[in-house]
């Protein structure tokens, strides 16, 4: 655990400046509620906005961050009133949750903007809980937060905006097929909902002042989650995660909590660790988080040892209910999640090579980078949707050594790829005409293992591979590699591989 949160490979350091910078952008906007005489808790409440807006969007394009973020309090400040004025009607109060919950997780079919809107309207309402929130607050809270997206706004998009010097991050959509219940997005609002119906009836039971925690830990098990295998890990790395939390939370928080300084550098180191880790380690971010909760409860004077085992058993409660919810509330399997990515992958494969192809016989605008970084992104929730196979606990040994197989096997189809595309980038590269051939040959592939055509586009590729002189060898490797890895993919997903021995292309071709 340790060496996949804090040895991970940081390309760019892109962990390192979106930690830092939350830091900074958080600590501004706590400064300036401060300044401006507001609250204590008005204060928490704008740096969890802060906090909310700089963790969540993620929208691929800085215009596109920008415009998620100048929508946040549209969403926020109404779902910040509803919880207010429902605070003293606790039927009405838990149902409006409920739903708030069942729109937040159904708000994932319109993308990253309507996951980061249903993010932080279930946070709004879930921090009133946190926080009391009664209607005399409103005024108060509402400049609060409204200070707060401002002043991380200007941190982002205006003193450290390093995205735009940077390319921007490939889209990967949320599977959308189906209508209705068939819908992965409608099933996981159904889920959702269910599972935190179930938390917050048994959190009542174990409290009935922090009862919110129960139906919180539900809600971010469904977060970047699809199938139920993928939620099953993720309630046990919260689970892990708030134990190891509150062990730190007990011994740091307990004797600091009524230090200013040194409780301000936790809760700023805190805020460091959950970004820094979130990317790589869900348990490390879970462990930040209740140290972070621990410190908030200090600094409001209500932390004590009884509190910090409530939360763990509120979190239990709540991980069990999204449990129970993924397996009893119409399950989406994790093999059917790991075909459609898969699949997905292998026609990113096919495009990324067609461009390559295409740009290495002339044509300026195929350009393969898109697509190599969209392959990326679609590697990482391929990973994401293998992980209970792979999972050290999980006993199918040749499911786990499938899954493997097929994980190591993409991975260098990604490589090759990758290298195509660094050979097809150099202006001086040409080829010859046994790159059509090689081309056929991994589109061949492509169309064994997806069991579909792939828009004619035989036809395209081999009207822009024309016969030209050179030397192909560097591009012909990248392709005979990439067939090889193609053909042996079809042992481990139970596909029939593409042709036979005798058409392959040669090793030394």
């Amino acid at each position: 655990m340790l060496k996949r949160a804090f040895v991970a490979p940081d390309p760019g350091r892109m962990r390192l400046r979106f930690a830092t910078r939350a830091v900074v952008g958080i600590g501004l906007a706590v400064a300036l509620c401060g300044a401006a005489g507001l609250s204590l808790v008005a204060s928490v409440t704008g740096g969890l906005a802060a906090m909310l807006a700089l963790f969540t969007v993620a929208d691929p394009t800085v215009r596109g961050q920008a415009v998620t973020t100048a929508l946040l309090p549209v969403v926020g400040l109404p779902v910040l009133a509803l919880a207010a004025v429902l605070h003293d009607l606790p039927l009405v109060r838990d149902l409006a949750f409920l739903a708030v919950v069942g729109a937040g997780v159904y708000a994932r079919r319109w993308g990253p903007r309507g996951h980061s809107l249903g993010v932080f309207a279930f946070m709004t309402y879930f921090a009133a809980q946190f926080l009391h929130t009664v209607p005399g607050q409103l005024p108060e809270l509402y400049a609060a937060m409204s200070l707060a997206l401002t002043a991380s706004s200007l941190v982002r998009f205006g003193a450290w905006c390093y995205e735009r010097r940077s390319p921007a991050p490939a889209a990967v959509a949320v599977p959308a097929g189906g209508t209705g219940l068939a819908r992965i997005t409608t099933r996981q609002a159904v889920q959702a909902t269910a599972g935190a119906a179930a938390a917050l009836a048994a959190g009542h039971l174990l409290s009935d002042q922090r009862w919110y925690w129960a139906v919180g830990a539900t809600w971010w098990v469904f977060v970047n989650t699809t199938s139920r295998g993928e939620t099953l890990i993720r309630g046990f790395r919260r689970f892990l995660g708030t134990v190891l939390g509150v062990v730190v939370g007990f011994a740091v928080a307990m004797p600091l909590h009524d230090q200013p300084v040194a409780a301000a550098a936790v809760v700023a180191l805190s805020v460091f660790g959950i970004f820094y880790t979130a990317a790589v380690s869900y348990t490390w971010m879970m462990l930040a988080v209740t140290v972070l909760a621990s410190m908030l409860y200090g600094l409001l004077g209500v932390l004590d040892p009884a509190l910090l085992a409530l939360r763990v058993g509120e979190t239990v409660v709540g991980a069990l209910g999204a449990v129970l919810a993924v397996l009893l509330v119409l399950p989406v399997t994790t093999h059917a999640i790991t075909d459609e990515r898969v699949e997905r992958a292998l026609r990113c494969v096919h495009a990324c090579t067609a461009a390559a192809a295409a740009r290495l016989a002339g044509d300026p605008q195929a350009d393969p980078a898109p697509r190599v970084a969209e392959l990326e992104a679609i590697l990482d929730r391929v990973r994401l949707s293998l992980v209970p196979l792979v999972h050290p606990l999980n006993p199918l040994r040749a499911r786990k050594r499938r899954a493997r197989q097929v994980l190591a096997l993409l991975d260098d189809c990604a490589r090759e790829v990758r290298g195509l595309a660094s050979v097809a980038a150099d202006p001086e590269a040409s080829h010859d005409d046994r790159l059509a051939a090689a081309c056929w040959r991994v589109e061949t592939a492509v169309e064994a293992l997806t069991d579909a055509p792939l828009d004619g586009r035989r036809e395209r590729t081999a009207a822009a591979v024309a016969p030209h002189t050179g030397d192909g060898g560097p591009v012909l490797a990248h392709l005979h590699a990439l067939e090889q890895a193609l053909l042996a993919l079809a042992v481990p997903l139970n596909r029939p591989a593409s042709g036979n021995g005798t058409d392959r292309l040669p090793a030394g071709a």
